[in-house]
């Protein structure tokens, strides 16, 4: 049986991604988060506990997921520093790990890139470490995040907003990412191309845009204001001005494009995920509040922090390179977060069924 990791499982996109290997493979996933800002499998995994060993918690009849709640770093120190960790510990059998997918970060909203910077700044840390063990472990295959984030931001402004390719970003001649957390992603895609040529591991670079989807927490933007239209608020409040724009991409595509991209992409190149789609947030609430039924004023709060003012990609590469699309059109992803969001709320007790 192949066994994968998944850093970060517990995270928005690493839960969807350990979901989507579970029901999709006969593989055993092992994911590991310290749950600061990821859920507890219990909340979400939708798969019985089966046992508890120490650290360890097995779910599902099968017992092919693993589950250690820990700091990622703590866990790439033993597999470091004690190659039987997993058995003497874990009561596991020596594993060598399939594929490898590192969603562990620390990453928040516009309000923590801009807000405590260097504690973002520890992404560097994690890296670091991360890609240390791979050059010695060796997977079969590794996926590595990076961001839209990277992207210089002298390209993302209201006088000079384009449509982002791969090629915007050169190691030989470098624009200035967004905070610190697009200097830190930014460095691990030059750590993911160094392990890939000089150790001779397959590792596959995403850039996703503005992911989203039904199971997103309330401290995201779209989920956010999905649930404010729920609630009919007026008048409608939005940070900045509501012009900016990003590029939002359902998790589901998120998720085809990297099943699609770690087959074709083997040395650490970097890939956009998104729509190709320029969406700004008065659109995005626009959407919503149709949806509610009900078309408010909109106010800008305009102390609040915005980032760059657009930002969206070119997925002419991807489309040329490896044959693919995202499917889920914004109107339809949006629909079905606030149909998501009006039962999760009704289910919490905190709204009437309509």
């Amino acid at each position: 049986m192949k066994t994968h990791l998944v850093s970060g499982g517990c995270g928005f996109v690493g839960r969807n991604m350990v979901k989507r290997l579970y029901n999709n493979t006969q593989d055993r996933i092992l994911f590991i988060d310290n749950l600061s800002v990821g859920k507890h499998p219990q909340e979400w995994l939708n798969q019985p506990l089966k046992r508890k060993d120490g650290t360890l918690e097995v779910y599902g009849e099968d017992e092919r997921l693993l589950f250690i709640e820990e700091d990622f770093r703590i866990t790439l120190e033993k597999l470091l520093n004690k190659p039987d960790f997993l058995k003497k510990e874990l009561g596991l059998d020596e594993i060598a790990f399939s594929d490898v997918y590192h969603f562990a970060a620390i990453v928040g909203g516009r309000a923590m890139i801009d807000g405590d910077p260097i504690q973002v700044a520890l992404d560097l840390s994690i890296d670091a470490e991360f890609f240390y063990w791979v050059s010695r472990h060796k997977p079969e295959r590794v996926l590595y995040p990076s961001s839209s984030a990277a992207y210089p931001i002298n390209l993302q402004t209201e006088g000079n907003a384009i449509q982002l390719k791969e090629s915007d970003i050169d190691f030989h001649q470098m624009g200035q990412p967004d905070m610190t957390y697009g200097w830190t992603k930014l460095t691990g895609e030059f750590l993911a191309q160094i392990t890939a040529k000089h150790y001779g591991v397959s590792i596959t670079c995403i850039r996703p845009f503005s992911g989203y989807g039904e199971d997103q927490d309330y401290s995201y933007p779209t989920p956010a204001i999905a649930r404010r239209a729920v609630y009919k608020e007026a008048p409608f409040e939005v940070w900045g001005t509501g012009y900016q724009g990003r590029d939002f991409v359902h998790i589901d595509d998120v998720l085809d494009c990297i099943e699609v991209a770690m087959n074709k992409i083997h040395d650490g190149t970097a890939i956009n995920i998104g729509q190709g789609i320029l969406t700004s947030f008065r659109d995005l609430i626009e959407i919503f509040c149709e949806l509610a039924g009900y078309q408010p004023e909109i106010k800008p709060l305009l102390d609040k922090p915005v980032g760059v003012h657009s930002r969206y990609c070119d997925m002419s590469w991807v489309k040329e390179n490896l044959g693919w699309e995202p499917k889920i059109s914004i109107r339809e992803g949006m629909k079905r977060v606030y149909e998501a969001v009006k039962l999760r709320e009704i289910e919490l007790g905190n709204l009437k069924p309509s």
